[in-house]
């Protein structure tokens, strides 16, 4: 009876309805129709047996590794990026340097020596301050989350080492990042702000079985004195929570060992030339550094992989209408300082689209993207090529990215292939991110969508004309 009622309300309601609905959104042309599901589907359909993600992937984690930015290991990676991108054919091969602080890790050890003595596993987060070259002994205080910090007097947190809990859970779309990752970014200063001697929290990461701290980095706020600010590995984490939970109060040596230098970094900069050359670029993009504890496959060499391998197939089709622009950010995991060094070089030129690949290598499984509402046909083709690939239509207003994010954020346009996160964050920041953890098909996949995304927003692809076969003789 309730489904009836309702259904005959609905009905009521509908000449209502009829007077207030917004306009149909407008329909592709008979000639968009056919480019769609035409070459783009050839485009799209090839790219699932792509190859070149895969190489530069393995290429750069194997001949680079890690790749922390501003040091010398980054320096390598771009050298070898500028040969590889200028081996494939695009054009404009370039780097745009900028300095930058750089903080690198030394010596690391965490060791309980009571209750119940026992070595830890432990990382600096970026930026920690760094401990005597004996390292620092204290009773731990712990809190179940930053507020709990926050609300403590501070005299129950000097002269102690802080421990915050927080344990994060996984989703699709990663979102629990932006709340659990609190601890990381917030508590150090939290801490020093309070008199600890040094923090340690639990790692920002979704992995339970793994003995692997997640680093990361974080920064002090103005006036906060810069301490020791470690992360433990999940199930040291749990260690430490079960003898608290058993009334003891324990005691940690630890040892941080970090410096600061001066440094530079860059962005490593190709194009895929258009049709019209002074046409607004589609900028892809992805991030060359990586933390130093694994070699930076998922995060994010799988990433740059994905989007040259895309603009490559477009080019190697044809002449798209409008330039692509591909960029290797430098230094995104130490403070974004790559996109910012774009946004103030070129944030104030016109760009068709902004697009970035900077969440591992899994399937992409939603798209997003922000063109106006004059770009309504673009937006809802984009929603329509990628179907086919299991990719459902997200927002038409809303889009995302680390390193392009100030550039949104200034209002250009953008889209966003959203990939599955269920198990980014067990790899994140860790010893574990290697070649290993990237999934070939699910690389392929990747690529699809991104040679779909680019055939349509870098316009309409002239085909070259097929070489006149010779006659035998």
């Amino acid at each position: 009876m309730r489904i009836l009622l309702a259904s005959l309300l609905a009905a009521a309601a509908l000449p209502a309805l009829a007077q207030t609905a917004p306009p149909p959104p407008p329909q592709p042309s008979a000639a968009e129709q056919a480019y769609d599901t035409t070459l783009v589907a050839r485009l799209r359909d090839a790219a699932l047996s792509d190859s070149m993600a895969w190489e530069i992937t393995e290429g750069l984690t194997t001949e680079v590794g890690q790749r922390l930015a501003g040091t010398e290991a980054e320096a390598r990676a771009r050298a070898w990026s500028v040969k590889r991108l200028t081996a494939m054919g695009f054009a404009n091969v370039r780097v745009e340097e900028f300095a930058m602080p750089v903080w690198e890790r030394g010596r690391e050890a965490a060791e309980l020596l009571g209750p119940y003595p026992q070595k830890l596993v432990v990382a600096a987060l970026g930026n920690s301050a760094s401990t005597p070259a004996g390292g620092v002994t204290a009773e731990v205080i712990s809190f179940p989350d930053v507020a709990a910090l926050a609300a403590a007097p501070a005299e129950q947190v000097r002269g102690k080492i802080v421990y915050i809990g927080h344990a994060m859970p996984r989703t699709e779309d990663g979102s629990g990042y932006g709340v659990f990752g609190a601890p990381r970014r917030q508590g150090p200063t939290l801490a020093s702000q309070k008199g600890a001697l040094a923090i340690v929290i639990r790692s920002i990461g979704t992995d339970r079985e793994h003995r692997n701290p997640h680093t990361g980095v974080m920064n002090f706020a103005e006036g906060a004195t810069p301490i020791p600010a470690g992360a433990l590995s999940n199930p040291d984490a749990d260690q430490i929570e079960r003898i608290l939970a058993r009334g003891q109060r324990p005691t940690l040596r630890l040892t941080l060992e970090s410096r600061v230098t001066q440094g530079r970094s860059g962005n490593v900069i190709a194009e895929v030339t258009g049709r019209d050359p002074n046409a607004a670029p589609v900028l892809v993009s992805c991030h060359l550094d990586s933390w130093d504890l694994g070699t930076g496959a998922f995060d994010d060499a799988a990433g740059c992989g994905i989007v040259a391998a895309a603009a490559k197939r477009i080019m190697e089709a044809g002449t798209p209408a409008r330039p692509i622009r591909i960029v290797w950010f430098g230094a995104e995991e130490v403070g974004l300082f790559g996109g910012l060094d774009y946004r103030a070089r070129h944030g104030k030129e016109p760009h068709h689209a902004l697009m970035e690949s900077d969440f591992g290598a899994d399937r992409v499984w939603k798209v997003d993207s922000r063109l106006g509402a004059e770009r309504a046909i673009e937006a809802r083709r984009l929603q329509r090529v990628l179907q086919p690939l299991g990719i459902v239509p997200g927002s038409l207003t809303e889009t995302d990215g680390p390193d392009i994010g100030p550039m949104l954020a200034d209002g250009l346009p953008g889209a966003s292939l959203q990939q599955d996160g269920t198990r980014y964050f067990d790899i994140h920041h860790t010893p574990d991110d290697t070649l290993a953890m990237v999934d070939r098909k699910q690389l392929q996949q990747n690529v699809a969508a991104w040679t779909a995304s680019l055939a349509v927003l870098a316009g309409p692809v002239e085909q070259r004309p097929a070489a006149p076969r010779r006659r035998r003789r």
